[in-house]
């Protein structure tokens, strides 16, 4: 492990009182992609930190970078140049089994499009997670956290896309993540069924108090959020803080 520069308290800001930890802090992150002969870049330059039990939303077009950002604040990708920090731990210096077990270990993902196994019930499907875990849940809580218990022994058919969706999230969490990085988690719901999602995770945030991150293309849904960011060509644009947070049911779009 190598020791970032600075303590949590610096990168929250100095001379701040009580600030809240860091969890995940990046530096100077840059992405280029090579399409053919040419470069392509989707980040640039980016200084960000997610911060203990805080939900953030990240907003921006269609191509202003926010999956690769969450991407490799996930392990999931890495990038071109800067750095990126779990803790004390610089995940830029870490090897493909390290960030296999740092995904596994303190990062739920949830995405889109579920990705669950049509042969498994809701149950199982969760506990494929489970089962590789070190300090998991039992899948059964975890389905019953995000509203279906009755539903546990479901198939994926025999759920609606919202219900196959909180699987995912339960998927998600029940490995109980440190940071949970949700992409576009209500992007092929409908308006009520994308809500009642929303409801699940912002349930998460606060019942659990796990450091929560979202990416959308929904304005609204920001002001369910204690912090706004908002990226455009691959830079942070804007950054705000929410002097109150909505619930779910209190945001029209």
């Amino acid at each position: 492990m190598v020791t970032a520069g600075g303590t949590n308290e610096e990168a929250a800001g100095e001379g701040a009182e009580d600030a809240p930890d860091v969890v995940i802090r990046a530096e100077g992150l840059s992405k280029v992609y090579r399409m053919g002969e040419v470069d392509v870049p989707a980040l640039r330059g980016v200084d960000i930190a997610l911060y203990e039990g805080e939900l953030m939303v990240l907003l921006g077009a269609s191509g202003s970078g926010k999956s690769t950002l969450l991407n490799i604040l996930g392990g999931l990708d890495v990038p071109t140049e800067g750095r990126c920090f779990y803790r004390d731990w610089e995940l830029t210096d870490a090897d493909d089994a390290e960030l296999t077990a740092y995904r596994r270990q303190h990062v739920g993902f949830v995405f889109q499009f579920y990705n669950l196994i049509p042969s498994l019930t809701a149950r199982e499907n969760v506990a494929l997670v489970t089962e590789i875990s070190d300090d998991p849940m039992d899948p059964a809580d975890a389905l019953a956290l995000v509203g279906l218990r009755e539903r546990m022994d479901h198939f994926p058919a025999q759920l609606s896309g919202g219900e196959q969706q909180r699987v995912a999230i339960a998927r998600a969490v029940a490995k109980q993540p440190d940071v949970l990085l949700c992409d576009e988690p209500t992007g092929a719901l409908d308006y009520r069924t994308g809500k009642l999602v929303l409801e699940v995770l912002q349930r998460i945030n606060l019942e659990l108090g796990t450091t929560t991150a979202v990416i959308t293309h929904n304005v609204p849904v920001s002001k369910m959020a204690d912090r706004v960011v908002t990226l455009a060509s691959g830079e942070i644009h804007s950054e705000t803080r929410n002097a109150t947070r909505l619930s779910p049911d209190e945001i029209e779009w």
